[in-house]
């Protein structure tokens, strides 16, 4: 059975990787299991500045996902590549950082820092909020996307994935925004923005309000939006959103991914990453497909 996949000349073992802000920087699973199993590891966002993140609650439990209001969290770029990288690097797996900013200037100044180290690809998280712009997220707008995405790639001495948010009106023009800005592959979807409320106190449970929903709630959306920016850009997209199971890495890569990310299901099945590439390669002799590449773009609509 060949699982290898290949994103912009990246090869990877398996097309499992874990997603960004769900998986720290590997050193809590590395307690777990070998995580060399794993196709790539996805880092949590990486600042300029550490950040401590929102004020907690800033996690609630939804039907079938969360709702998290981290904020970012982290010890900021110097302290990431000093600290975290040297441990990434000896995980035997491909490392993508995801990187994020409030301004152009932030995310170039990560994104230099990165480009200097080992790591594999790098991740734009265009969800932030823009500063000089009225606080406006950068993936909101097409001509924002190809902007924030043509003056970051200029940083990148590794291949750029754009991280695509889902609230938007039209997510195929922000997809073909990024593939005109220089991205070399496309991650999405990102969260839904959603909210909890506590009927009894009529409070919000998360201090900050609303947050990023998702889990396998948000899985349909998701297919969605991968099969229709897969009819539209011609870079590879790595799809997320619900994955939990084998069968949803096929759906995926059938609407057109070339690759997926694991995200909500590693907060309760934390050893997903060791079992999953098992029971992908299981699926495959299912299905009697040799080559998990031959799932790609196959989806039939007549």
């Amino acid at each position: 059975m060949n699982t290898k996949v290949n994103i912009a000349g990246v090869k990877f073992k398996n097309p499992i990787i874990t997603a960004s802000g769900t998986f720290g920087f590997g050193r809590e699973y590395a307690n777990f299991y070998d995580l060399s199993s794993l196709g790539g590891i996805c880092t949590k966002g990486v600042t300029r500045e550490r950040r401590e993140g929102n004020p907690p609650p800033r996690i609630a439990e939804t039907t079938k996902g969360i709702i998290n209001s981290v904020g970012l969290q982290n010890p900021g770029v110097d302290a990431f590549v000093r600290n975290e990288m040297p441990f990434l690097e000896k995980l035997g797996t491909n490392i993508i950082v995801n990187i994020a900013g409030n301004t152009v200037e932030d995310y170039c100044y990560v994104a230099d820092k990165v480009s200097e180290t080992s790591a594999h690809m790098i991740e734009l998280n265009i969800s932030c909020p823009n500063v000089k712009a009225g606080g406006m997220a950068f993936g909101i707008e097409p001509t924002a996307v190809e902007a924030i995405t043509k003056e970051v790639k200029k940083h990148c001495r590794q291949p750029l994935i754009v991280k695509l948010s889902p609230n938007v009106a039209d997510i195929t023009k922000n997809a073909l925004a990024a593939q005109n800005g220089g991205a070399d592959a496309l991650s999405l979807i990102n969260t839904l923005g959603g909210m909890a409320i506590d009927y009894r106190t009529r409070r919000p449970i998360l201090k900050n309000v609303f947050g990023g929903l998702s889990g396998a709630c948000v899985k349909p959306v998701a297919l969605k939006m991968v099969y229709q920016v897969y009819k539209t850009v011609n870079i590879p997209i790595i799809g997320l959103g619900g994955i939990e199971k084998a069968e949803d890495i096929a759906e995926f890569m059938i609407a057109g991914a070339s690759a997926i990310q694991i995200g909500t299901v590693n907060f309760y099945n934390p050893l997903i990453g060791k079992t999953l590439p098992i029971d992908l390669e299981n699926l495959m002799k299912e299905l009697k497909v040799e080559d998990i590449n031959e799932l790609k773009g196959t989806l039939i609509t007549d």
